[in-house]
């Protein structure tokens, strides 16, 4: 079976954007500048935060509590982000979708 079939489709322009507003409307302020370089994961249909020293570690929890779902991913105090899809086999530990 074609695992590429399984993938949610995902805007990523519009993930992005969501992303970004919930990072700014929720966390911005209660992370910056003390958690700067740190690595913020957000689930972002349920708007819940996972932070970690790095991407993956955050990536980790977020799975834990959402393991097939898409998130985007900020690194505190830094203007760029990721979206990041945890909807692969086992054997990958993450995947980047762009």
């Amino acid at each position: 079976m074609n695992e590429e079939k399984n993938l949610p489709q995902v805007n990523l322009e519009e993930m992005t954007k969501k992303g970004e507003e919930i990072y700014q409307r929720k966390f911005k302020e209660k992370y910056e500048p003390s958690s700067n370089g740190k690595f913020l994961v957000i689930e972002v249909e349920s708007e819940e935060g996972f932070l970690g020293d790095t991407s993956a570690e955050a990536l980790e929890k977020a799975r834990k509590e959402y393991p097939q779902k898409i998130f985007y991913i900020k690194k505190i105090g830094f203007p760029a982000a990721e979206v990041i899809s945890s909807y692969l086999p086992p054997q990958h530990s993450y995947g980047r979708i762009f």
